[in-house]
């Protein structure tokens, strides 16, 4: 695998833990009432499908595990279409997915690159 999957790899899991921390003991009307927040989170959702584009296709074929289509697809919706983002996706994203998300990152990122 070519070194730069690896790091794009790491930053996503960076990444991902950061919408973690910055979303811990926030509820949904807290992330509702606070526009920064959504906005950085948001953002910071857009930054790990960015990452996992320039992920070589070799090495997303190898870690079928990790949705690759997905992440990036939302990543193409968030700057394409971004007057119509669906807060309720956001969250579910935030909530849902990121946690085992991190966990697969976690079991395939070499300690190296963690």
């Amino acid at each position: 695998m070519p070194k730069d999957d690896w790091v794009y790899v790491g930053h996503m899991l960076d990444m991902a833990q950061k919408a973690l921390d910055i979303s811990a003991g926030k509820d949904r009307a807290a992330y509702d009432k606070d526009e920064t927040l959504r906005l950085a989170l948001t953002h910071i959702i857009q930054i790990i499908g960015e990452a996992a584009q320039r992920v070589s296709p070799e090495f997303r074929h190898t870690y079928t595990q990790v949705p690759w289509q997905e992440i990036i697809g939302m990543r193409h919706r968030i700057v394409h279409d971004y007057l119509n983002i669906d807060e309720d996706v956001i969250w579910e994203v935030l909530n849902q997915d990121l946690p085992p998300f991190v966990k697969i990152l976690q079991t395939i990122l070499p300690p190296e690159y963690k």
